[in-house]
């Protein structure tokens, strides 16, 4: 196996991993002995659904997460690598450095120019991109809104906006239990006219992906409060 940092993406949700992962991947996998990962537990648990007799107690687990100090000195991170060990990258959810903070250690590996190989599997904002009908040739992530009564609203306009004039699909997502009210946001502030594509529980049993008109959305009762989901607008 070529020695390089492996990004690998885990599943979405309790999904299967042999439905939505290639096998190339588990034998990448199961020969990786270093990895850099959002959470340990959550890795474990996703190795361990790959094999349960992955070999956990030889392995090491360095924590890189939104509560990693960003002026943390990431210098010695890479160390097995460049030791000629490979590495590889895992996320909570989905495809790492997406969304996710596995981007500070690609960024470390590119500054030291040592080679990363990104493995395929789901992403969640590609997969609701996909499934919503909107524009896939321009369209911008922007993550999280902000929390606030007002500051939301706002960002949701200046979204808006956007939308109409260059043409963009916008993105964004939110704590699963404040799903409810960033949908109630939506339908408070945007045009009628304006398309909702509200994509849920992607690749689970749970999964739901429905696109509507503001309007049309006001009509319908959906419940999303615990369950990932990401929202995306177009004209």
């Amino acid at each position: 196996m070529e020695t390089a940092l492996y990004l690998i993406p885990c599943t979405l949700g309790d999904t299967s991993a042999s439905r939505v992962l290639p096998d190339y991947n588990f034998e990448i996998v199961k020969n990786l002995r270093h990895f850099i990962v959002e959470s340990r537990k959550s890795a474990v648990r996703f190795l361990i659904s790959l094999d349960k007799n992955f070999p956990i107690d030889s392995c090491t687990f360095t924590e890189l997460s939104e509560h990693t100090d960003e002026k943390a000195d990431l210098s010695k991170i890479l160390l097995p690598l460049e030791k000629g060990e490979a590495m590889g990258v895992i996320s909570d959810a989905g495809c790492p450095c997406i969304g996710d903070p596995g981007s500070r250690a690609v960024e470390a590996a590119q500054k030291k120019n040592l080679r990363i190989i990104p493995l395929v599997g789901p992403n969640s904002m590609i997969l609701s991109l996909m499934a919503s009908g909107f524009n896939g040739q321009n369209f911008c992530f922007n993550g999280y809104l902000p929390a606030k009564n007002g500051e939301r609203e706002s960002k949701i306009r200046q979204l808006e906006n956007k939308i109409y004039k260059e043409n963009q699909t916008q993105l964004f997502i939110e704590t699963p239990y404040r799903n409810q009210k960033l949908l109630e946001a939506i339908l408070k502030t945007c045009r009628a006219e304006t398309k909702l594509c509200v994509a849920s529980g992607i690749t689970t049993n749970e999964e739901y992906i429905k696109t509507k008109t503001i309007a049309q959305w006001k009509k319908e009762k959906v419940e999303i409060a615990k369950i990932p989901t990401i929202f995306l607008l177009y004209k």
